[in-house]
């Protein structure tokens, strides 16, 4: 007797997915959290064990620097650096610049960290790395939950001569951010939202903080 036989076809998961994956699995807390705002949430999310870990490292510069290229594509935009202020914005800006160098070396995107206040010795740099006066920007930022930090960095940026290409974040916890942001005449665009991190963590679903 023959049997027939059907082959599966498994999908691997995209660099997305799996950067997703990682997100929830390292950086998904759950128990009782005070936020900056003095809400009380029970989900919380800690984003830097996830742009701080290697292998996530990778997928953030890979899925990222897909994103600023779409994105400028879809602007017809130009983009000479990337960064936001430190230090959410500090993992995530480098490996995508990493990202971008593996593809092409004759195309370097330059990364910079933006300080929360100036240096007060030596150059008295507010702006540090590879940032000059003229450039067209990508500020990133790990999470916007108000929009504070990234507008303060984008306050800095053009206080020095930098121009805005848009904002990319690797979480937009929804919670008027993304307005703020674009209020000011800047485009955001997210990798995830807050949607995004409680589907993938599980079917309950709860009030979200992140760091």
């Amino acid at each position: 007797m023959q049997h027939s036989t059907h082959s599966v076809d498994v999908k691997a998961p995209t660099p997305k997915e799996q950067l997703l994956e990682i997100l929830a699995e390292k950086s998904v807390c759950r128990g009782t959290f005070t936020l900056a705002s003095g809400a009380q949430s029970d989900f919380y999310v800690d984003a830097k064990l996830t742009t701080s870990d290697p292998r996530a490292a990778l997928l953030v510069g890979s899925v990222g620097w897909e994103l600023v290229k779409q994105t400028a594509r879809a602007r017809s935009l130009y983009v000479d650096s990337i960064g936001g202020l430190t230090m959410g914005a500090d993992w995530m800006a480098l490996s995508i610049g990493i990202a971008a160098q593996l593809e092409n070396s004759q195309a370097a995107l330059r990364v910079f960290s933006v300080r929360k206040s100036a240096k007060e010795h030596g150059r008295l740099k507010r702006i540090e790395g590879n940032f000059s006066p003229g450039d067209s920007v990508v500020v990133v930022d790990d999470v916007i939950t108000t929009g504070g930090s990234t507008i303060q960095a984008i306050d800095a940026i053009e206080e020095a001569g930098g121009r805005i290409a848009f904002v990319i974040a690797l979480v937009d916890r929804q919670e008027g951010g993304r307005r703020n942001i674009e209020k000011r005449g800047h485009k955001v665009v997210p990798i995830f939202t807050r949607e995004d991190l409680v589907n993938a963590h599980g079917p309950r679903r709860s009030d979200i903080a992140i760091a």
